[in-house]
């Protein structure tokens, strides 16, 4: 080859380089495009692939969990808290409502299903498998098998969006408001025209708690296409005896053709029918209120008037990556990218909206209809998010937290107590301790101070000190006496310990607002676990009402979420570090930094670490507090990191706790975690990508963004910490110093 051919090939080559780099450049992947909704689907993480909106009201999800052919994980089959599970192949219908990462079943109602041939109501029999999904922020679709339709769904704040296209020939759209992931019965439902269903849904008793609170959620559905033929369904329920020689519709289903009266029963559902000449789609839009039918209609209308379903699609697109934006990674694998994007997509879930578009939503207990100018928050699984979530929320979406501290401090208003768990204005009271409080000293001490403290501090000694008729505080008069809760009480070493995390916060924000004594009260009863410590097991030991510890005692029982005395969810290894604002002290009960390093190793060397759950989620980061030992915090967090968060259905250690597990992994990957929830304090280790830029909100913080970086050498154990160039001592930062500086740069020998 001649040279100046060479030099023309190396020339055109270039070209095509720059090109191609211009290009990807243009169509660089944005985070939006990272997130892959189908992770957690599986592995029990709870999770769901269909669309809903940033902190959405309405969801959509493919409903795979009905029916013998879904065995072994069948709603009615065992304890199953989603709507789809990613192993199932029999889908039923797609849920207008949903919950995300949590632990008991609720809510998978409103049922939307298309069919094709003659009207089938029974979901056993109408029911399909399907194939080509395809899951993003704001998008599903699927093919349903059997039907040869194409499902498509996207959603606004509080109205699903359904697209559907049929086939040549007759075709149906079933709503089915008796199947559901909820433990509760009933529903009212009436067709308002072809174009139009309006009614209400039954839900509640979330974990089987409080029956008693049940309530509706509200529906208004509207179509693109008249229908050609419509009706409701009803299936009573079967009686023997006299009547039932009566009853020629006893235990059989009804078809009432072209009815547009109120009907109200357990198993109904409502049928729109569609004769075809040629291929169509049709479009459903299907709002939701927890207030009432009217408001379902206007947040509809409100919503998504005369948007296309792509319209719509693009604004949710659109919400999404503008707020996962807000964490700008660099460096790092695609599926590194993926989990970490994802995760971020699954803390921006819940809590999720309440009020509805006029700004209406439902209080707490008094059965009272409020009003918001901001956001009414719901879904409060405080006993997990107190932890991580909202410290994540507070650093990246400090507007979006300081309006969760207003809900909770309303709900204390309406209820009278700070909630503890709760879900659409109902306190479920499931799992123990008084974390709301954490929540609120966690966000004001960090610099969010945009709501009534005066109210939030009087409601948290409301709980703390209140020993008669106090729902989130069992056994409070031994505690306060004793310095512990007994073995009279569920849980009492964990409740024990949880109690002294909230009064760990309290002693805080006490100081913060110049309320000495309790400071120093709420302080010494912080950590009265010690009582607890038993220093030949060197671990924490329940105790009875005489003083004694209880016997016989296995401190390894209690793992995998079986009941134990002593212990919520966990054994004595996964609570024996869950101090950590007291780690100091615990270090010194325990014989020293050597003697603590052993034991805290030892958590895992025996495989008691559970990556699945609360309790010891802190322990991988607790080695930061011996000099010299700080390495095993970083190895072990790449280690867990690498173990049980993938780019796959499995890829959760196991229930996400409405993005507890996903704040964790994201704290993990960016290189820093709050290790005292309450305490506006970080621990340090190792980043998992080489840039990290997070935005700051002007609101709150004086800088526009913090940068993260990382400098590799030769092996992964930290050499140095930078702090705006200049080498920074230790590895705890404060939230000031964090959101202060401008860069952070963790450099590895």
């Amino acid at each position: 080859m001649h040279l100046i051919h060479k030099t023309r090939v190396a020339v055109k080559y270039f070209s095509i380089g720059v090109a191609l780099m211009c290009y990807s450049s243009f169509y660089a992947q944005q985070p939006v495009d990272y997130v892959n909704p189908m992770i957690g689907t599986s592995n029990f993480g709870a999770t769901y692939p269909g669309p809903i909106s940033p902190r959405g009201m309405a969801s959509i999800s493919p409903f795979n969990v009905a029916g013998p052919k879904n065995l072994p994980l069948e709603k009615d089959s065992g304890w199953l808290s989603t709507p789809y599970v990613h192993e199932n192949t029999f889908l039923t219908g797609f849920s207008q409502v949903n919950l995300s990462g949590v632990g008991c079943p609720e809510l998978g109602v409103l049922l939307l299903m298309p069919t094709t041939g003659e009207v089938e109501t029974n979901h056993l029999k109408y029911g399909s498998t399907y194939s080509n999904e395809i899951s993003k922020a704001g998008y599903y679709s699927s093919t349903i098998d059997k039907y040869n339709v194409k499902a498509e769904f996207t959603t606004t704040k509080r109205v699903g969006v359904s697209k559907f296209t049929f086939p040549k020939g007759k075709s149906n759209l079933l709503l089915n408001l008796g199947l559901g992931l909820t433990n509760e019965e009933g529903a009212m439902v009436k067709i308002v025209s072809p174009t139009e269903i309006e009614g209400v849904r039954s839900v509640g008793s979330f974990c089987y708690y409080n029956p008693e609170d049940a309530y509706p959620v509200y529906f208004v559905a509207k179509f693109s296409k008249p229908a050609d033929d419509f009706g409701v369904w009803k299936k009573p329920a079967t009686y023997k005896g006299v009547e039932a020689q009566w009853m020629g519709y006893n235990g059989k289903t009804r078809i009432m053709k072209n009815n547009t009266k109120m009907v109200v029963g357990d198993s109904i559902g409502t049928y729109f029918s569609y004769d075809f000449n040629k291929p169509e789609t049709v479009e459903v839009k299907i709002g939701v209120s927890y207030v009432s039918i009217e408001n379902a209609r206007e947040n509809l209308e409100k919503e998504t008037q005369n948007k296309s379903f792509d319209k719509v699609y693009k604004q949710t697109k659109n919400e999404w990556n503008q707020l996962l934006s807000r964490i700008k990674v660099e460096g790092g694998s695609e599926d590194d990218k993926t989990i970490f994007y994802t995760a971020l997509y699954h803390t921006l879930i819940h809590p999720n909206t309440l009020n509805d578009f006029n700004g209406e939503y439902p209080e707490i207990k008094t059965g009272k209809i409020g009003k918001t100018d901001g956001t009414r928050y719901t879904v409060f699984s405080l006993w997990d998010t107190y932890r991580n979530l909202h410290q994540l929320m507070s650093l990246v979406y400090p507007k979006q937290q300081s309006n969760m501290v207003k809900s909770i401090i309303d709900m204390s208003d309406e209820n009278g107590w700070l909630p503890r768990w709760e879900l659409n204005s109902t306190e479920t009271f499931t799992m123990v301790g008084d974390p709301a409080g954490i929540v609120i000293t966690d966000t004001y001490l960090k610099g969010i101070k945009d709501f009534d403290i005066k109210k939030a501090y009087a409601a948290m000694l409301k709980g703390a000190d209140t020993i008669k008729g106090n729902p989130l505080r069992n056994g409070l008069k031994n505690y306060i006496e004793k310095g512990y809760v007994t073995t009279d009480e569920k849980g009492s070493v964990s409740t024990t310990q949880e109690y002294n995390a909230s009064d760990y916060a309290i002693s805080l924000l006490a100081k913060e607002l110049s309320h000495h004594k309790d400071y120093k009260r709420f302080k010494k009863r912080a950590i009265s676990y010690r009582k607890l410590y038993d220093k030949d097991l060197q671990l924490l030991h329940p105790r009875n009402n005489d003083g004694s510890f209880y016997e016989p005692f296995d401190p390894n029982a209690g793992a995998n979420f079986e009941e134990n005395i002593g212990f919520i969810e966990g054994n004595a290894w996964q609570y024996a570090f869950m101090t950590p604002h007291d780690i100091k002290g615990l270090i010194k009960l325990m014989g020293g930094k050597k003697e603590f390093t052993n034991q805290l190793q030892k958590v895992f060397d025996d495989k008691q670490f559970d990556m699945a759950n609360e309790p010891d989620i802190a322990y991988p980061y607790l080695f930061n507090y011996i000099k010299g030992e700080e390495y095993r915090s970083q190895k072990l967090v790449q280690q867990l990191v690498k173990e049980y968060f993938k780019n796959t259905p499995d890829g959760l250690p196991g229930n996400d706790d409405t993005g507890t597990m996903s704040a964790w992994l994201i704290y993990s990957m960016m290189g820093f975690y709050p290790i005292t929830p309450g305490e506006p304090n970080y621990t340090i280790t190792t980043p998992m990508f080489d840039k990290i830029t997070i935005e700051l909100n002007s609101e709150y913080y004086q800088n526009k963004k913090i940068v993260i970086t990382k400098e590799t050498n030769n092996n992964d154990n930290i050499k140095k910490i930078e702090l705006n160039g200049k080498e920074f001592k230790g590895y705890f930062i404060t939230h000031d110093e964090l959101v202060n500086g401008h860069t952070l740069k963790v450099i590895q020998n």
